[in-house]
C-alpha cells in the first residue's frame, strides 16, 4: 500500500469516527427532545412567565407584590401587580396578573386594573398573628384567557404586609362567580408584598 492510500485510509477512518460520533449525538439530542415534547403541557413551556406585560418593578414601588416565582410545574398558579397609591386623597391605580395551571389545559391568565377608590387600608392591621400593613382594593378584569371568566368581571383583593422583620405577607383574591376559579389566597415566605404604611 502506498504511502498515499494509507493517508486516503487514515483519513476515510478518521471521517466515519466523526460521523458515526455526530450521529449518535443527534441520537440523543432527538430521543431528549420527543420526549420533552411527550411531557404533558411540555417541561419547557411550565417555567414561561405568563404575565410579560407585568414588568418586574426593581426597588420598592408604591404599592407592589408577587406571590412567587412563575409554576414551575404541571399545575398551580401565581400572581404579582404594582401601582401607585395616594393614602391622603384615598386613591389608587394599577395593574395585576394571576395565572392558573390545571392539568391538561392551557394555562388561564387574567390582567387586571385597579379601580381608583382605595377600599380600605391601615398601618396597625394584624393578620397570621403578626401586625402590618393592609390594603383593599377593587379590580376589574381587563383581559381573559379563560373563557369563562370575562372581560368586566369585578374582584377584590386585599394586600396584607407584615412588619418588624417578620415575613408573612399574603394576596388574598375574591372574584364574582363567572371567575371564582381564580379565588386564591397567597401566604407564605414565597409571598413578598409592598403595601405603604399611613
Amino acid at each position: 500500500m502506498t504511502e498515499q492510500e494509507i493517508s486516503s485510509a487514515y483519513t476515510a477512518a478518521a471521517v466515519g469516527r466523526i460521523r458515526l460520533r455526530q450521529g449518535a449525538c443527534f441520537a440523543v439530542l432527538a430521543a431528549a427532545m420527543a420526549l420533552l415534547a411527550a411531557l404533558p403541557g411540555r417541561a419547557g413551556a411550565w417555567t414561561t412567565d405568563r404575565c410579560p406585560e407585568i414588568p418586574h418593578v426593581g426597588g420598592i414601588p408604591p404599592w407592589g407584590f408577587h406571590t412567587g416565582a412563575p409554576i414551575t410545574g404541571a399545575t398551580g398558579s401565581y400572581a404579582r401587580g404594582h401601582g401607585d397609591i395616594s393614602l391622603t386623597a384615598n386613591t389608587v391605580s394599577g395593574v395585576i396578573c394571576q395565572v392558573d395551571r390545571v392539568r391538561g389545559a392551557p394555562d388561564r391568565v387574567i390582567t387586571m386594573s385597579v379601580e381608583h377608590h382605595l377600599v380600605y387600608h391601615s398601618h396597625v392591621a394584624r393578620m397570621w398573628g403578626y401586625p402590618g400593613n393592609i390594603m383593599k382594593i377593587v379590580v376589574r378584569v381587563s383581559t381573559s384567557t379563560d373563557p369563562r371568566c370575562s372581560v368586566g368581571t369585578i374582584g377584590r383583593v386585599t394586600l396584607f404586609a407584615s412588619y418588624n422583620g417578620v415575613r408573612s405577607d399574603s394576596v388574598h383574591f375574591v372574584f364574582a362567580p363567572a371567575c371564582a376559579d381564580h379565588d386564591h389566597l397567597y401566604h407564605g415566605s414565597q409571598v413578598n408584598n409592598q403595601v405603604p404604611p399611613l
